[in-house]
């Protein structure tokens, strides 16, 4: 027992150190000049399965977008639609692609059958842009995408926010949950040089970069899968800050749960193909950034081990000495509530949301037994669909943030 309390002590402090040290460079952000003319031509695609009560809301936003109009076309991609999905979009005239495969389910069969269709068509597209359906987007997004193209990167995600994040305890605690990840994890990787993570949605990926590589991801995370293989050939994914995209998150605590069960199980599935591929490729070429992708694989393995912690410790200390320990825990859990404080003031967020941080820890916790779940089940390649049912206008947003700064976006 002894031997367990110490290995997993030095895991999870491992992990937590290394956490720190990665955050903190997202206490600055690099000036950002948007000002190149806009000259990449993008393909705007959305997969959406029986998504008819915001499929419209969708393409009404991306139809309004501040990009030479010439420059880009939008597809849906009706997977598998049951519903009036792609009549909709047809009737707003966009590209409809349907598709009906019950054998391949899933966006990332989806996604592989779209970029076929449209890469075999009359327009040549330098990046394809993926939302999924029930997103809002920033008006700038593409003139944002375009400077990072200009400026050499293959594959962008963009800032993940939340349209619905004031609707429950829940979408409050998600929310706190993105803008501390898009802060102190995505800006501060793109600081360091490393490689972020891919969001299964706001992302920009040269077309010259899918076919020479293909896209060919199936796995119930087929974002990670891609971020992965494309870290295998030595191509990191970059980072918009500024390049937001709306997504509407679960309601209850069950909806969130079985989302986040599909991305455990696909998490765990890419990690154990790939972890001793990034760690040897990364040891033989001396890739810190292949190293830092396989530590983000094992992320999961954090989570199952951070309950392991509680029950060794309460198995090899005891409840008395834990107890008598408490003061230092207590000192613990207040720094942390201080220091996630601080990455929500770096994004200048309004008073009301600091009040939500008391959802987050209980909200956090809930990822212990989904990341065991989703280890249990990661063969399981069953595709859940999230239901999508918050039909906001993009002009009717919740501003939850305080003017930004001048200085950290330039556009003309």
């Amino acid at each position: 027992m002894e031997v367990l309390f110490y290995a997993v002590q030095i895991f999870l402090t491992f992990f937590t150190f290394y956490y720190f040290v990665i955050s903190l460079f997202g206490f600055y952000r690099k000036h950002e000049d948007y000002s190149l003319p806009p000259s990449s031509r993008f393909a705007v695609v959305s997969a959406a399965h029986n998504e008819e009560k915001v499929i419209g809301e969708l393409i009404r936003n991306l139809h309004e977008l501040n990009y030479p109009k010439e420059l880009y076309d939008i597809y849906v991609i009706a997977d598998n639609c049951s519903d009036h999905t792609a009549a909709i979009a047809r009737e707003q005239g966009v590209q409809v692609i349907e598709r009906f495969n019950k054998q391949e389910i899933g966006k990332g069969y989806a996604l592989e059958y779209a970029f076929n269709q449209i890469f075999a068509g009359s327009v040549s597209y330098d990046a394809v842009c993926v939302f999924d359906a029930d997103n809002l987007v920033d008006n700038e997004f593409l003139t944002i995408m375009n400077t990072h193209l200009l400026k050499g990167e293959k594959i962008v995600q963009g800032y993940l926010d939340t349209k619905n994040a004031s609707d429950t305890w829940i979408t409050k605690s998600i929310y706190i949950g993105y803008t501390l990840t898009n802060r102190l994890w995505q800006l501060s990787k793109y600081n360091l040089g490393l490689t972020c993570a891919l969001g299964g949605t706001g992302m920009c990926i040269s077309v010259d970069l899918l076919k020479q590589y293909g896209w060919g991801m199936t796995s119930l995370t087929e974002d990670l899968e891609f971020q992965t293989k494309a870290l295998m050939n030595n191509v990191k994914v970059c980072w918009a800050h500024d390049a937001k995209v709306y997504d509407e998150k679960p309601l209850t605590l069950m909806q969130s749960w079985n989302q986040r069960r599909r991305w455990m199980q696909g998490h765990t599935n890419v990690a154990g193909r790939y972890v001793g591929k990034l760690l040897r490729e990364g040891i033989r070429t001396k890739n810190f950034a292949m190293l830092d992708g396989a530590v983000y694989l094992i992320q999961p393995f954090f989570m199952m081990f951070t309950g392991l912690g509680m029950i060794v410790n309460f198995l090899y200390l005891g409840l008395d000495v834990m107890l008598e320990h408490s003061t230092w825990g207590i000192i613990g859990f207040f720094a942390q509530f201080f220091y996630f404080g601080l990455g929500l003031a770096l994004e200048r967020v309004k008073f009301r949301v600091y009040l939500w941080l008391v959802f987050y820890p209980i909200f956090a916790l809930t990822w212990v037994p989904i990341a065991y779940i989703g280890f249990a089940m990661r063969k399981n390649k069953e595709w859940s669909h999230t239901m999508h049912i918050r039909n906001i206008k993009h002009e009717n947003l919740p501003n939850l943030y305080l003017p930004a700064k001048a200085e950290s976006r330039r556009t003309s």
